[in-house]
C-alpha cells in the first residue's frame, strides 16, 4: 500500500515532524517573546494588555514568561504539555480576547499558534526531546 493513500502513520516519521515542529514553532514565538522581554527589562513605563486585571506588568511578565521560557521549554521537548498549557492560554488570550476586535488578519497569527501548540499537546514532544529520553529512562528502570 501507498505511503500517501494510507491511513496509518510510521512512528518514527512521526517523531522526526514533531521535533521539526516543536523547534520551528519555538524558534518561531522566541521571535515575539524577545521584544516583550526587553520592554520589561527596559525600565520604560509598560503599556500592555491587562487581561487579568492585576495590571500591565503582571500581564507582560506572564506573557513573557509563556512566549519566551515556554517557548525554550518547547524546543528542548521539556516539560512539554505543561510549557505548551500556558502558550495555548496565551495564544488563546492574544487571539479571542486582544484582538477580538481585530479583523481577521490581525487574529491570524495568534490563531495559528494556538491550533499548531493544540496538536503539540495532543501528540506530546515525541521521543527526540528530553521529556522522551526521561520516559524511555522511566521504563528501562521497570
Amino acid at each position: 500500500m501507498n505511503y500517501f493513500t494510507s491511513t496509518k502513520t510510521n512512528p518514527y516519521i512521526v517523531d522526526i515532524v514533531l521535533l521539526l515542529v516543536r523547534v520551528f514553532v519555538g524558534f518561531a514565538m522566541l521571535s515575539h517573546g524577545y521584544p516583550k522581554l526587553q520592554q520589561l527589562l527596559s525600565g520604560n513605563e509598560i503599556a500592555f494588555f491587562d487581561f487579568l486585571g492585576m495590571g500591565p506588568k503582571i500581564s507582560l511578565i506572564i506573557t513573557v514568561f509563556a512566549e519566551f521560557v515556554c517557548s525554550i521549554f518547547l524546543i528542548l521537548g521539556l516539560f512539554t504539555r505543561p510549557a505548551l498549557f500556558f502558550l495555548i492560554v496565551t495564544m488563546a488570550v492574544a487571539g479571542l480576547v486582544v484582538h477580538s476586535t481585530d479583523e481577521f488578519a490581525k487574529q491570524e497569527l495568534s490563531l495559528l499558534y494556538l491550533c499548531v501548540y493544540l496538536v503539540l499537546f495532543a501528540f506530546g514532544p515525541g521521543k527526540f526531546s528530553i521529556d522522551g529520553m526521561i520516559s524511555k529512562r522511566r521504563e528501562s528502570r521497570w
